[in-house]
């Protein structure tokens, strides 16, 4: 199996798993107010990036990056922040967040083209 397939597997994994997370923890597991609370869109604006990922396009793994931060930054902040179950969760969201981002950074490197490596080594 090539190096690029290994990270496609295991970014998606990283992505649905932090998907279903959000979604439980805001849903049922933790949320902010009984019964659950708005903080669930924070799963489903991970929905937007999915099928990129998935068909291993490129373009959305460069964005991706980016955007994942935003949910490492949330995990560690309410992994400092707060106590018992809702600590545990962060922490997890800490973790897949990382992956997710170590995993894209690693997809990103492995397909880039013979001219984008060319000016990586001329700067």
């Amino acid at each position: 199996m090539r190096s690029t397939t290994r990270y496609q597997i295991a970014a998606s994994a990283c992505l649905i798993a932090l998907i279903f997370l959000c979604l439980a923890w805001e849903g049922w597991l933790a949320p902010l107010k009984p019964g659950g609370s708005w903080m669930v869109l924070k799963g489903a604006f991970l929905l937007i990036p999915l099928f990129g990922i998935l068909r291993g396009k490129r373009y959305t793994y460069k964005w991706l990056s980016l955007f994942i931060q935003f949910y490492l930054m949330e995990g560690l902040l309410r992994a400092t922040s707060d106590h018992g179950l809702i600590q545990q969760l962060a922490v997890v969201e800490t973790v897949l967040a990382t992956a997710l981002f170590v995993f894209t950074i690693l997809f990103v490197r492995a397909t880039r083209g013979p001219k984008e490596e060319k000016a990586v080594q001329q700067s």
